[in-house]
């Protein structure tokens, strides 16, 4: 099976077939911008802890796109041989094992381990913290069974996170930024298990069949795995994995009991839920478009001129950048506002996008108080999102606070219609977001599709461009920045036409 790292035995822990398909079919693995930001934000956060406990030598060596394990375990043994006391990506083999700590610290008569994560812990009430990390134990025993196999006397086994409650005040404390978690009395239980895993592991990787295991809630827990696809494949577009908010270990729950179709599931499984009912039957009878008039009509009444459509993107910097924020805070950098003024009147629309590079809050605030007076009506698609952004600038500028929290107080959902199945298409599926809601309202208009919009075609594009534009030329900023700002204008183009939409089916005009 070749040499087994520690990421190799951590998938293969999470589910063998994840380690079989990385092994032989790695091009089946769907990597998107989202997956490949929490990549990166790993490799920030790893780099960052090298310096937690002071001067450190790291050992890493690469021989073109490739690492040099074989000189990164030599340096490894010197630096140990030195009596070093903090090693970065210490590295070891043992029988074809291999395992590269992030952190090996000198303990007494023996080595500590530290492994370091991207992900954050919370304070709780109790003073204890939360967190999810069984595949982090997973991976520190692996790394604990190969170096006490080379001779290494392990001493120490800690998880470091994210202190999800730092705040930054303009000066990095990395021993506030991260959380140090001794994790020995877990490991002592889990190393049991290393040794039936490695049999499992050389029968899998050796193997030329591709492992006979099921979808499972584990494939989609805490992400959607990068082989999703690939393994649901046999599903059909509409599927029980489709249906509105019906939770994964429900899904599995039907699919085992083989009521994967609509049809199946409409006939077979205990579904009351109306939302739900209507998805299926709608797909099954091929019906056209459900409308409440009465509860539509009632939604609109709420809304007066002058009408404003507002929509944020944000960026969240794995570690802090601006004074007064968290680990993996939204920030707001760009707003796109569409407003009628009066009835029948003109669309006119306004736009804010910060500089690349700056802290943008308070220019953001500002404008935004600019552009939208106090006491109208403004709307947002899944407000809670717009909400909680105005809050927290409100919060950190508390000079603009009255104005920024009298909008947030006058934002109306314009969700709500969609989400509480007063309309309802059959294309909309089980999804109510402004990206499935638009096309299928308006399937066949080509100025409504993200599809064509250059650069920039929903929001993670757009949260991992903007930080990047302070290091392009001149002329990459421009066509950078004309991309945002036409992705964040079809946004709330998108909430007009919808709103408009809305307002013909309350009228009637939608059979």
């Amino acid at each position: 099976m070749g040499y087994l790292s520690k990421s190799k035995y951590c998938s293969l822990w999470q589910c063998p077939k994840i380690a079989w398909l990385r092994q032989n079919k790695p091009e089946a693995a769907t990597i998107d911008d989202m997956l490949q930001a929490r990549f990166e934000a790993g490799n920030m956060v790893a780099d960052l802890a090298m310096g937690l406990f002071g001067d450190y030598t790291e050992v890493t060596v690469c021989d073109g796109d490739r690492l040099d394990l074989k000189q990164m375990i030599y340096n490894t043994s010197a630096e140990m041989d030195k009596g070093t006391d903090n090693i970065c990506e210490a590295s070891f083999s043992y029988n074809g094992l291999y395992c590269a700590v992030d952190i090996l610290r000198k303990n007494g008569d023996g080595w500590a381990i530290y492994e370091v994560k991207s992900s954050t812990m919370h304070k709780k009430d109790d003073g204890t913290y939360e967190d999810d990390r069984e595949i982090y134990i997973a991976d520190i025993s692996y790394q604990k069974y190969v170096l006490e196999h080379c001779g290494i006397k392990v001493t120490g086994t800690y998880l470091v996170y994210l202190n999800g409650d730092y705040i930054y005040d303009g000066n990095l404390d990395l021993s506030k930024l991260f959380i140090i978690s001794d994790v020995a009395e877990e490991i002592d239980q889990e190393i049991l298990r290393i040794e039936p895993n490695l049999r499992i592991a050389e029968q899998v990787l050796a193997s030329d069949n591709e492992p006979d295991i099921d979808l499972d809630v584990h494939c989609k827990k805490p992400y959607e795995c990068s082989f999703w696809k690939y393994c649901s494949r046999h599903i059909p577009a509409e599927s029980v994995f489709n249906i509105y908010r019906l939770e994964m270990s429900k899904k599995i729950e039907y699919y085992r009991n083989g009521w994967v179709t609509y049809r199946e599931l409409l006939d077979n499984a205990p579904i009351k839920n109306e939302k739900q009912l209507r998805q299926i039957e709608f797909a099954l009878e091929d019906k056209g478009t459900y409308v409440n008039r009465t509860e539509i009509a009632s939604f609109l009444n709420t809304l007066s001129y002058p009408l404003y459509f507002l929509d944020f993107e944000t960026i969240q910097p794995v570690i802090p950048e601006f004074t007064g924020t968290r680990p993996y805070a939204q920030i707001p950098f760009q707003y796109s506002l569409h407003y009628i003024e009066h009835e029948g009147g003109e669309l006119k629309h306004k736009e804010f996008l910060a500089e690349s590079g700056t802290d943008p809050r308070r220019t953001i605030a500002e404008s935004l108080c600019k552009d939208i007076p106090m006491n109208v009506c403004v709307t947002a698609y899944n407000k809670a999102f717009e909400c909680t952004r105005i809050k927290e600038l409100a919060e950190t500028f508390p000079d603009l606070a009255d104005h920024l929290l009298n909008i947030r107080g006058n934002i109306i959902d314009l969700l709500v219609p969609f989400q509480s199945g007063w309309y309802y298409n059959r294309t909309m599926g089980g999804s109510f977001s402004i990206k499935s809601v638009l096309p299928a309202l308006f399937p066949d208009d080509p100025s409504l599709d993200y599809h064509n919009l250059e650069g920039v075609h929903h929001g993670g594009e757009a949260m991992t461009l903007f930080p990047r534009i302070k290091d392009m030329p001149p002329e990459e900023q421009k066509t950078a920045r004309n991309n945002l700002l036409a992705y964040c204008k079809l946004d709330t183009y998108a909430m007009v036409k919808v709103w408009e939409e809305l307002v013909r089916a309350a009228q009637g005009s939608i059979c």
